[in-house]
């Protein structure tokens, strides 16, 4: 056998860690099920990756619209209708914990509402399971993906900071990452202001219009809205695809309101959710110390209050799509461009609708039947080093589809996620497996992202990426 040198070893590792594909991310769920009908959408939807995020724990908890119960059964109910469509999903990939693994990390949080519940004697076989998984021998960050009201995390870091050495407490809660759908207990303003080096992602706001989950459901110019509408989610997600789909309740106030708090942490080669300024599905943010007064109107019970620190919270990018050319070069940008934190996370949508809509498909088809997403093959590393002023190329050819499927290109210039601000354009043809660019000149180091977008035409049609982080040098 030709045995690969050591370095050269390391150096595959590293490139398939930035991209996501090598390591699988830990997460612990917080939802406040039986509140709104969303948190049973974003579990069907988890479920369908659950053989590519590390699910550690589902807890039931309250929030600001659930106030006094849990309800576990609503969980419970969901993964019966997971345990018989399960088999059929490993036909398409391997990985898939049986329904009995995932009921064994579901546990039940404090019937208590935000601060109510935190303190000595409250703690609960959530909170405990928190500490629990922090304290297992994993280096890799925990995720806390929170749906509702996120006492039971509060619960743990109370009961760490209490009963921990000062190192050991540091080192515990520097493992954990936390994205939350907004504030929905007064248990998250105190967590931000006693740990102040605790990784937060939210938009703090009581006017949900303004955060950037909402995207992941409103309607957007520019976007395809029908992709959300109640037809395409009888047609694609409830109806005719087995047992968990039919658990996917109608929506009541919006679609999957909680999905956004996953979407980053699944391996399509363009989420980081470790770089919240990068971007991926669930929306891009940045740390700053956001404008509380510029988030309220006063209509929510969680008020927010002035951050006291730095939080990873809403960013904004501009973003002009690509439409379908009937003649000539396939593909052709829209005459108009559009702006906005929303427009962080809805840009993404058609992509990962049609995923959920494939993975759907998986609960029922053959793997004949079904489509799989394409495989994204570069010639060269995912990080480049290049001179002011250069040309370089970008190359993808050899990308494939395992399903034999026709496949797409599409490199892009993602200005927000480096340094360097300005819109960097291609030289030729941007729908090519090789993509040509001049580097910019430049008085000092920048960064510079490139996407390449690699869609099969199957149905639906499938996307992964490949993210290229090109280092200008003066």
């Amino acid at each position: 056998m030709k045995r690969i040198p050591l370095l050269l070893l390391l150096f595959i590792a590293c490139v398939s860690l930035r991209a996501g594909t090598l390591e699988k991310h830990r997460m612990i769920v917080l939802t406040d099920m039986g509140a709104d009908p969303d948190d049973e959408q974003s579990l069907v939807r988890l479920l369908l990756y659950a053989n590519q995020i590390d699910i550690e724990g589902i807890i039931a908890t309250t929030s600001c619209w659930h106030r006094d119960s849990i309800r576990p059964d609503f969980i419970d109910t969901i993964l019966d209708a997971y345990e018989k469509v399960q088999p059929n999903l490993l036909k398409h990939e391997k990985g898939y914990p049986s329904a009995d693994e995932l009921r064994a990390v579901a546990k039940d949080g404090m019937p208590k509402y935000g601060m109510e519940g935190v303190g000595e004697g409250m703690d609960t076989e959530g909170s405990e399971w928190i500490i629990s998984a922090l304290e297992k021998e994993d280096e890799r960050p925990l995720w806390i993906s929170v749906w509702g009201g996120p006492n039971v995390l509060a619960q743990a870091l109370y009961k760490i900071d209490k009963t921990r050495s000062k190192k050991e407490a540091k080192r515990l809660i520097e493992k954990l990452r936390v994205y939350t759908i907004s504030d929905q207990d007064d248990s998250a303003m105190w967590m931000r202001k006693t740990f102040p080096n605790l990784f937060y992602i939210v938009t703090p706001t009581d006017d949900y219009g303004k955060a950037t989950w909402i995207a992941i459901n409103n309607n957007h110019e520019g976007s395809d809205n029908s992709l959300v509408s109640n037809p395409w989610l009888a047609r694609n997600i409830q109806q005719g695809h087995g047992p968990l789909g039919a658990k996917y309740p109608d929506t009541a106030w919006g679609v999957e309101g909680d999905t956004p708090a996953f979407l980053g942490l699944i391996p399509n080669g363009l989420n980081a959710l470790e770089r919240p300024n990068w971007g991926s599905w669930g929306g891009r943010y940045e740390l700053s110390i956001p404008d509380i007064a510029s988030f309220q109107d006063g209509s929510s019970v969680v008020v927010p209050e002035p951050e006291t620190r730095p939080i990873w919270t809403d960013a904004s990018d501009t973003y002009t799509p690509y439409r379908i050319s009937q003649y000539k070069r396939a593909i052709e940008k829209d005459e108009k461009s559009y702006s906005g934190n929303a427009v962080t996370l809805w840009r993404w949508r058609e992509d990962f609708q049609n995923d959920f809509a494939a993975r759907m498909d998986w609960c029922t088809m053959s793997y004949e039947e079904a489509n799989h997403p394409p495989v994204v093959h570069l010639n060269h590393p995912r990080e480049i080093t290049v001179k002011s002023g250069q040309g370089f190329t970008l190359d993808a050819y050899g990308s494939s589809d395992p399903d034999g499927d026709s496949i797409s290109y599409l490199w892009f210039h993602y200005p927000e996620a480096g340094t360097y601000k300005e819109f960097v354009s291609h030289n030729g043809a941007e729908n090519f497996d090789r993509v040509n660019y001049t580097a910019p000149k430049v008085d000092k180091e920048e960064t510079l992202h490139i996407i390449l977008k690699l869609s099969d035409k199957g149905t639906p049609a499938l996307t992964r990426y490949a993210r290229v982080i090109v280092t200008v040098e003066p």
